[in-house]
């Protein structure tokens, strides 16, 4: 574990009152990209409000399982033998977390694999928000050729070391989200800041690695494992009208994290009546996103075709209540 401090720069430019007071640069370096995947490495910048660096932090993680994709990471079976457990270092983890909010590169990847690896051990993470730097970066407009960590790092003029080993990747992060930062507060820019909702449950799917090539050992992709659902057994009864009750049949998709587990909430979904869909489409009753302006396809679609929108929250208390279908 590495720690170092540096000494805040001043900076002349007006800062925007509602600003963040303090920021938790964050990279995990994972066993692979699906829900059973596990953190083998995580890293941490400290941040104060003007986005100067405070302090950092790095561990290896025993995933108690494969390592996954070795020649991405580096991190062999051998090398993360000896390792703490997640359950081990969380409490140092989450004070790193605490009071600030959480900064990554496709920060909901980052936030999901903290959230599950902090609910296997019956916790929850001390984030109530974070920052996507992509977000950012389309915020402030900036001309990248694509979305990838080193383009805005070379755009900024940081120099990367070793790629896909957390501590590096969270330093380039660090030092392109501050002249990020500057020129957003510059700019009166409005930060692209969204909840961050710990998951509440927690159960484990076990599922065989497949020597079938891709990350992590599952084809490529399929970041995650489909899973066969019966047919609804109830028609369509249309679109969900708001201040009504779901209906057995309505077709409902998911975009975004979720605070309950995905799947779970899916199975609920179900166990109600209802369709759950895979994509938009006219057809589709209800979107259900905590992220309505996250610009996903799904939420894109769902705009285009007026398809109703709620949040988690209250898809919630409408599951409580779910019409029978007609006859």
């Amino acid at each position: 574990m590495l720690e170092d401090h540096a000494t805040a720069v001043s900076s002349p430019t007006p800062w925007p009152a509602a600003y963040p007071r303090g920021y938790a640069v964050v990279d995990v370096e994972t066993t692979g990209l699906a829900r059973d995947d596990r953190i083998i490495s995580a890293a941490v910048y400290r941040l104060d409000w003007r986005g100067e660096v405070e302090d950092h932090w790095y561990t290896l993680v025993n995933p108690e399982r494969d390592p996954g994709p070795v020649w991405i990471h580096g991190l062999t079976s051998d090398v993360l033998a000896g390792a703490p457990l997640f359950g081990d270092i969380a409490e140092e983890f989450a004070a790193r977390l605490d009071g600030r909010v959480l900064v990554a590169h496709n920060a909901v990847f980052d936030w999901q694999m903290i959230a599950r690896e902090y609910a296997r051990v019956r916790r929850e993470a001390p984030v109530r928000q974070r920052l996507c730097t992509i977000a950012l970066s389309k915020e402030l407009a900036l001309p990248l050729p694509n979305h990838k960590l080193e383009s805005l790092a070379a755009h900024f003029g940081v120099v990367q070391q070793r790629a896909h080993h957390a501590l590096d990747d969270a330093r380039v992060l660090a030092e392109a989200f501050r002249p990020s930062l500057r020129a957003a507060a510059a700019g009166g820019v409005r930060l692209p800041l969204l909840e961050c909702r710990p998951l509440t449950e927690w159960a484990d799917r076990s599922v065989p690695r497949q020597a079938t090539g891709g990350y992590g050992g599952y084809p490529s992709g399929s970041w995650r494992p489909s899973r066969k659902r019966p047919a609804c057994p109830h028609p369509n009864p249309g679109r969900y009208e708001e201040g009504k009750s779901l209906k057995q049949g309505m077709r409902v998709a998911f975009s975004g994290d979720t605070s309950t587990e995905r799947e779970l909430l899916e199975d609920r979904a179900v166990e109600a009546g209802l369709h759950v869909a895979t994509s938009i489409s006219r057809l589709t009753s209800l979107l259900v996103t905590n992220d309505p302006d996250s610009g996903t396809s799904k939420t894109v679609k769902a705009r285009q075709y007026g398809t109703p929108v709620v949040d988690e929250a209250a898809f919630g208390q409408l599951l409580g209540d779910v019409e029978p279908a007609d006859g």
